[in-house]
């Protein structure tokens, strides 16, 4: 069966909706972001799940209009299940469902992080495994070795806060707009990088790969020691003059940790392909570091910011790989937490059998 495919996203405070043609060619994108949040410096869940009632059929409607698509014509119906905030998945999942059952259509639920894997395969058509892929959104951050579509060795990730839930954090301390991650990087732009000796968490534990933790993350200590720096500047009136080294020498510190671990881990497994997926993967210092230390042999894909962020396009094209394979990935229903389908942890003596097709090699698979 051939035809266009919905995907909805409602994980968090986007409500999304694209329409994508058999090829994975995004023929709409619609994207409507909370801006309620902003009063609080971060996501109530509550005012999320209600706002994502109120826009879903609007936003639905507009994606299929720009597409120039009816709901008849509709191959399938996708939206993220897991993870997320459990009122606002429950939205998206509902709405798509019924749809879906309405049309007579498959319904097809997505991981949330598997379509931040997808999301620069939405305008590079390079970007398809093997690759180191490196997860970087507001809730989580995953460290992994891709070999192929559908299989995902899991080399590291955070054991507390999420990069992006750091710099939301910090963001708010500096008295800075939300989301942070954005505003810090602007505001840093202007700022000395060295002013603050911000720790850099767990750099000093890879003593080999096979070392507990060698690949995991941890930002929960630097949001503390950025806080405790804060603290007096802010008693001394001195937040705002110091605000752009402050902004500068916290996301140095993030993104020496980040590259770090990414640049260890293709050194680990042998290819030097990396993917950056999820809102942080937008910051242009990060791409720009990531680039530098993998070299000029190196690839980096990354996407725009449009496809970066929480988006249904992403949802969509996942949803198409999940179609084509015959897999559901696991997901049944919503879910707050949940595995990466296909997630296998990784060992080192996996390093040259799962290396798939070679970096380069004309034997990529397809992304269609």
């Amino acid at each position: 069966m051939t035809g266009p495919i919905l995907g909805i996203e409602t994980t968090c405070d986007e409500t999304s909706a694209a329409v994508l043609d058999e090829r994975g060619t995004i023929l709409s994108l619609v994207i409507h972001s909370q801006d309620v949040h902003r009063i609080y410096g971060g996501v109530v869940p509550e005012l999320a799940a209600r706002d994502h009632l109120r826009r879903i059929e609007p936003v639905v409607a507009a994606a299929l209009s720009e597409a120039g698509v009816e709901r008849r014509d509709l191959r399938a119906i996708a939206a993220a299940a897991a993870p997320g905030l459990i009122g606002a998945l429950l939205v998206g999942v509902t709405w798509s469902r019924a749809a879906a059952f309405a049309l007579d259509v498959p319904w097809v639920p997505v991981h949330h992080m598997e379509g931040h894997l997808f999301g620069p395969a939405l305008e590079d058509p390079a970007a398809v495994p093997p690759f180191v892929g490196l997860l970087v959104s507001g809730g989580h951050t995953m460290l992994l070795w891709v070999p192929e579509w559908g299989r995902y060795h899991l080399l590291g990730q955070t054991r507390d806060d999420a990069a992006g839930e750091a710099f939301d954090k910090v963001g708010k301390l500096l008295g800075l707009p939300y989301p942070g991650g954005p505003a810090i990087e602007a505001a840093a732009r202007d700022g000395d990088p060295t002013r603050y000796a911000f720790p850099r968490p767990m750099m000093g534990r890879r003593a080999g790969a096979a070392a507990p933790g060698a690949f995991d993350f941890s930002f929960s200590g630097l949001k503390t020691a950025v806080a405790q720096t804060v603290a007096p500047l802010a008693e001394a009136g001195a937040v705002e003059e110091e605000r752009p080294h402050l902004a500068a020498s916290f996301q140095a510190a993030v993104l020496d940790v980040l590259a770090g671990r990414t640049v260890a881990a293709v050194e680990e497994v042998g290819c030097d392909r990396v993917l950056v997926g999820g809102g942080v993967s937008a910051n242009r210092a990060l791409q720009a570091r990531i680039r530098g230390e993998i070299g000029p042999g190196g690839r980096l894909f990354t996407g725009s910011p449009r496809v970066s962020l929480d988006n249904g396009a992403m949802i969509a094209r996942a949803a198409q790989f999940r179609l084509e394979a015959g897999d559901s990935g696991g997901l049944h229903d919503v879910a707050a937490r949940a595995p990466l389908p296909g997630m296998l942890p990784w060992k080192p003596e996996m390093r040259d059998s799962s290396l798939g097709s070679a970096p380069g090699s004309e034997a990529q698979p397809s992304i269609n």
